[in-house]
């Protein structure tokens, strides 16, 4: 291959993606896309490790901090950026660097995604705030009820997925399993992509993700979550999900103490790591694995 469409680089938490992504847009003139559900939004610059200005200075970066953190975000809405992204770095001569830790974004950019449409915010709110007050069984039971077929390929126990297929029946009238037998449209030919993930050793994995923690310490991370909470953001929005804000949070809130906020998000950061390795291995077996 001379030169490829795309580049697509996965790998997990602290693994040096973005460091890699940087390299090759310096190298070969490209510009770096952001694969990365929290890296999308713009009041969390700190926490989820967006590059920083100078490294915004070096090469074109698109699609980081770019979402307000009362907007919700998907990967539905994601892939329709990012193509229009890839169309104009490519009108511009430029390389398209693609890279981040949410492995289903860039499966979807080679695989496609089934075309379920976007739940409804109401909807959204409901569900959630059911999922709040419910044992997740109580929900399964629920789901049985009206949809039997996508309950049975859920565990009991997995909430998050429970509630996204009742949120998708309600919503749509339609079984999210009927939804996901319908092949999505995919925007990159693999056999014309470079498909790199970087898989550090884990122990190496597991010091890096501690040392970048001490590092958004130093940054002012602390200060940063203070300004985020202000918004004072629906709970139900995917923002609330970047790694470490609900512990930072809450030593805010004087709940934990600082010290107690900062080894949770380093145990959580950990965990996420190896969780994303966990998948990378099942869904990414055929890319190119690279120590660094």
């Amino acid at each position: 291959m001379n030169q490829p469409e795309a580049i697509l680089i996965a790998g997990p938490t602290a693994s040096g993606k973005s460091g890699l992504a940087s390299d090759l847009a310096q190298a070969r003139n490209g510009v770096v896309i952001n694969a990365d559900s929290m890296q999308v939004y713009r009041e969390l610059r700190i926490l989820t490790a967006r590059p920083t200005r100078d490294d915004e200075l070096l090469v074109p970066h698109r699609l980081y901090g770019f979402i307000g953190a009362h907007e919700p975000y998907s990967v539905g809405l994601w892939l329709k950026d990012v193509e229009r992204e890839i169309k104009a770095a490519q009108m511009r001569g430029l390389l398209p660097i693609i890279v981040g830790g949410s492995g289903l974004y860039l499966t979807s950019l080679i695989d496609g995604i089934s075309p379920i449409p976007e739940i409804p915010q109401d909807i959204r709110h409901y569900w959630r705030s059911k999922s709040q007050r419910l044992k997740a069984v109580e929900l399964h039971a629920i789901l049985k009820r009206k949809d039997l077929k996508t309950a049975q390929r859920i565990v009991p126990s997995d909430r998050q997925r429970i509630v996204r297929a009742l949120e998708v029946i309600e919503a749509t009238g339609r079984s999210l399993t009927d939804w996901q037998q319908i092949p999505g449209k995919s925007v990159l030919d693999p056999e014309n992509c470079e498909l790199l993930v970087l898989a550090p050793d884990r122990q190496e994995l597991y010091a890096r993700c501690d040392r970048r923690f001490d590092a958004m310490v130093q940054a002012g991370v602390l200060d940063e979550v203070a300004e985020f909470m202000k918004l004072e953001v629906d709970p139900d929005l995917p923002v609330l999900g970047a790694l470490g804000l609900q512990g930072l949070m809450e030593a805010i809130s004087k709940n934990l103490t600082f010290e107690e906020a900062v080894i949770n998000a380093k145990t959580d950061t950990r965990r996420y790591a190896k969780r994303q390795m966990t998948w990378l291995k099942r869904n990414m077996i055929a890319w190119k694995w690279q120590k660094k």
